[in-house]
């Protein structure tokens, strides 16, 4: 299974910012030492080119963005200082998501599945960044499969705790890419969007109510968008201990939200590009579990072999 990362592609943050950049290079150190991976499964990704940004986003925003004329107000709503490392890093991140896609629908080293080992900024607009999210990996990489013939039909499962607002405008008038989202009901963005499928969660849902509800969200994906593809964006912020998740879920239920995503997708055939998405627990390393989690399922419920 290839894992994409851009970690060291580091975005300068002000000492205190309540962005846990760390959480990336933590991840990459514990699959490392994990034993579980290969020295050859950790790719470095090319930077998403502008062909590829422009088919999600607006050609005044890459503009505004690329040479740092991102007005007082848009800096705030993505909530990120602009340098030209944040740049760097955006595009980094979206073209890892890129790769893994790429990597997925190829069964490259054995697996119907890759990684990026960040990714998920599904608060990207076609026209403004918002919550900590520049470009939109997702929606960049599913109009990307498109265009190069490698998928016709992609859907988005998103599981991070926040809608995938910015997914969903982006992609409103693509009915081949079913975009779907399981969020908190009160949390961020207080205006929603519409996704294709929309499923809003109350505060303080635990494991069997939440994997109730994926459940049905799963067989609707399935039975309605048919997809030669599925982007899984796995978020760790519906985590009880999440400063900003508001969910109840344990460490145990997002692994089983994880084997129900991913077990589907096997069943099915359907090769999975995941994404890391949030994550914003104190302590750190309870976000980094839940992520490392995620990998490790996805590399044993999508091996090729095991499969066939």
């Amino acid at each position: 299974m290839k894992l994409h990362y851009a970690d060291h592609f580091v975005l300068p943050l002000p000492e205190g910012h309540r962005f846990p950049m760390e959480k990336y290079s933590r991840l990459r150190a514990r699959l490392r030492d994990s034993g579980l991976f290969a020295d050859d499964d950790f790719r470095v990704p090319g930077a998403a080119s502008d062909t590829e940004i422009l088919r999600a986003h607006d050609t005044g925003y890459l503009q505004r963005v690329v040479s740092g004329t991102l007005d007082a107000a848009e800096i705030r709503r993505i909530g990120f200082p602009w340098s030209a490392a944040m740049v760097e890093r955006s595009r980094r991140s979206a073209g890892a998501t890129l790769a893994a896609c790429r990597s997925a629908l190829d069964r490259e080293g054995g697996t119907a599945c890759a990684a990026n080992l960040a990714g998920g900024t599904h608060h990207a607009h076609r026209d403004f960044g918002s919550g900590f999210c520049v470009f939109n990996d997702a929606a960049i990489a599913a109009l990307a499969m498109r265009a190069e013939g490698r998928a016709r039909r992609i859907a988005i499962v998103d599981c991070d705790v926040h809608q995938g607002d910015g997914t969903a405008t982006i992609l409103a008038d693509t009915p081949e890419v079913f975009t779907c989202s399981l969020h908190g009901a009160k949390n961020f963005p207080f205006r929603k969007q519409a996704s294709d499928l929309d499923i809003e969660l109350p505060d303080d849902i635990g494991d069997e109510a939440y994997l109730a509800a994926l459940d049905a969200a799963l067989d609707t994906v399935f039975t309605r968008a048919h997809p030669e593809l599925v982007i899984y964006l796995a978020g760790a912020d519906p985590y009880a201990g999440d400063r900003l998740g508001r969910l109840a879920l344990s460490i145990d239920g997002l692994r089983r939200r994880d084997e129900r995503v991913l077990g589907i997708c096997r069943t099915a055939d359907v090769p999975v590009a995941v994404a890391m998405a949030g994550g914003y627990a104190q302590p750190i390393d309870d976000t980094v579990t839940i992520h490392f989690n995620t990998i490790c399922t996805a590399a044993r419920v999508m091996r090729v072999d095991e499969r066939r």
